[in-house]
Order: C-alpha cells, then sequence, then structure tokens
C-alpha cells in the first residue's frame, strides 16, 4: 500500500519536472534566438547606448568624437554584451509567457487575475527606468565626469571674457581617450539599476497581496525610506546631486505611488469580506497589522 502511495506522489512529480523542462528549453531558445538578431545589430545597438556620451563629447566642443578598445577581442565581447541584455529584453515576453504557463495550473481564478497584471507591469516599469536612465540619468553624469577636464578652461574664459583656450604653450593638456567597454559599462550599469528601482511598485504591491506591507506601515515608515532612497541615490548615481535628487525624486514617487496601490488592494480584499459576511461594515482586515506597525 505504502509503496502504491510513492508511486502515486512520484508521477505528478515527473510530470512537472517534464513540463519544467520543457519551459525552460523554450525559454532558452528564445533567448539565444533574440541574443543572435541583437548580434546581428550589434554596432548599430551600440552607437544608440553610446549616444549619451557622443552628444556630451560634442557639447563639450569636439565635433569628432572618438572611442577606442586596446585589446582585440573586446570589441567583440562588447557586442556580446550588448547581445546577452538586448536579447534577454527582447525574448521576456517569451519567457515570461512560458513562467505563467507553467505556474498558471496551479493557481486559483482570483490568484490568476491578480498574478497576470504584475507580470504585465514588471517588463513595462522595468523598460521606464531603463529609458529614464539612458535619456536623462546616463546624459547628467557623463556632462558631470566629462566636464572636469574642460573646466579649467571654461573657468579661464568666464574671468576674461575670451573663448576657451584649447592649446597651451607649457603644461599637460588632459584629453578624454575613452575606451568602450568600460563607457558602456556605465550605460548598462545605469539602466539596470534604475530598471530595477522601478519594479519597487509591483514588489511592494504583491508583498501587500500576500499581506507582509499594509498601506498604514508603509507610511509609518517614510522616514526610513527616505534616508533609504538617498543611499541608494548616492551609490548608484555619480557625486552629483543634480543626478542624486532627481533619482530620490523618482524612486521617492514611486514609494508612494506603492502606497497608493497597496490601500487599493487593501480595499478591493475588506469589500470581498464584507460580502463573504467575515467582517462587518466598519471592520477592515487590516486593522490588527496596522496596530503592529504603529506598535513597532
Amino acid at each position: 500500500m505504502m509503496k502504491d502511495d510513492i508511486d502515486d506522489s512520484a508521477a505528478p512529480l515527473i510530470e512537472h519536472l517534464a513540463e519544467l523542462r520543457t519551459r525552460l528549453i523554450w525559454s532558452l531558445l528564445a533567448f539565444v534566438v533574440a541574443m543572435v538578431i541583437c548580434f546581428s545589430f550589434g554596432s548599430a545597438l551600440l552607437d544608440f547606448l553610446l549616444q549619451p556620451i557622443e552628444r556630451t563629447m560634442r557639447d563639450l566642443g569636439n565635433q569628432n568624437p572618438v572611442m577606442q578598445y586596446t585589446a582585440p577581442q573586446e570589441y567583440f565581447f562588447t557586442l556580446v554584451r550588448i547581445s546577452m541584455v538586448g536579447g534577454l529584453t527582447l525574448s521576456f515576453p517569451v519567457i515570461g509567457y512560458q513562467l505563467w504557463r507553467f505556474v498558471a495550473p496551479g493557481l486559483y481564478r482570483n490568484e490568476k487575475a491578480a498574478f497576470l497584471p504584475f507580470l504585465i507591469a514588471s517588463p513595462v516599469l522595468f523598460l521606464l527606468g531603463a529609458a529614464f536612465a539612458h535619456y536623462v540619468v546616463v546624459p547628467l553624469a557623463m556632462a558631470f565626469f566629462l566636464g572636469f577636464a574642460d573646466l579649467p578652461s571654461y573657468v579661464a574664459a568666464i574671468f576674461s571674457g575670451d573663448a576657451p583656450v584649447t592649446a597651451t604653450d607649457h603644461g599637460i593638456e588632459i584629453v578624454f581617450n575613452g575606451k568602450v567597454n568600460e563607457s558602456l559599462d556605465i550605460t548598462l550599469k545605469m539602466i539596470v539599476a534604475f530598471g530595477l528601482c522601478f519594479q519597487l511598485p509591483v514588489l511592494l504591491t504583491l508583498m501587500g497581496k500576500a499581506g507582509l506591507a499594509s498601506s498604514r506601515g508603509l507610511k509609518s515608515t517614510r522616514k526610513y525610506a527616505i534616508v533609504g532612497i538617498l543611499t541608494v541615490a548616492a551609490i548608484v548615481t555619480p557625486p552629483d546631486v543634480t543626478t542624486q535628487l532627481l533619482l530620490f525624486a523618482v524612486v521617492y514617487g514611486l514609494y508612494e505611488i506603492s502606497i497608493f496601490l497597496v490601500a487599493w488592494v487593501e480595499r478591493k480584499k475588506d469589500e470581498e469580506a464584507r460580502a463573504e459576511g467575515i467582517i462587518g461594515e466598519d471592520e477592515s482586515l487590516f486593522d490588527d497589522i496596522a496596530d503592529e506597525d504603529e506598535g513597532a
């Protein structure tokens, strides 16, 4: 009898593992195909990612901006890195669909309705964060870093009233000879960092649906959130106050949006509980949680 029970319980496990293998294979194939496609347009993607530093160099007076690589394999592996990031982004809809197909059979109808919007919102918010980093933050960072090289000449021009001097009879002229992989590294780090920061509403709303966070608790921890966001802004962005304040404003705005979304989730749960007669009209499922948060 015990042997039959073991065999019966092992069959569903094997089926789940087989389905998981199938989903992983399809996801891997989608990633490889997307990566090959991105590698085919690797040079164009590299030009696109280097646009902020190109515009900054032109604004600083370099009308023929040049980037270099110092190892034979450096340019190739730079394109491979771009292809991997682009391939993951391009294939995410397929990967997300395979994830959904794997977990959906084990969810109730209301759980499916709750999970699917977050699966859609997550890549959208990541793309918004990546676009914000590429078009706003990276140009500010490049202007901050590259501006140091031309700062002495511009300061001298302000006090003398003349145009900035590009050649001197003494001293050493400091020029920027950028490497492709190092410049790209800054851009990709910014894009990934801001893309992850924009996941904050999804994360906190999911925690609210799971009962791990409450809107009143998030409101009571605002002061700690402000300190945490300022710390992240100081670490992720360059030592430029403007860029740090910009990141702080955006992430803190997402935190406030998260509080609103968690409160909306709580109202929906209270309405369902009142309709089922679990709580009264003036009661809430989250009163105890709120009291615990205030006590903490």
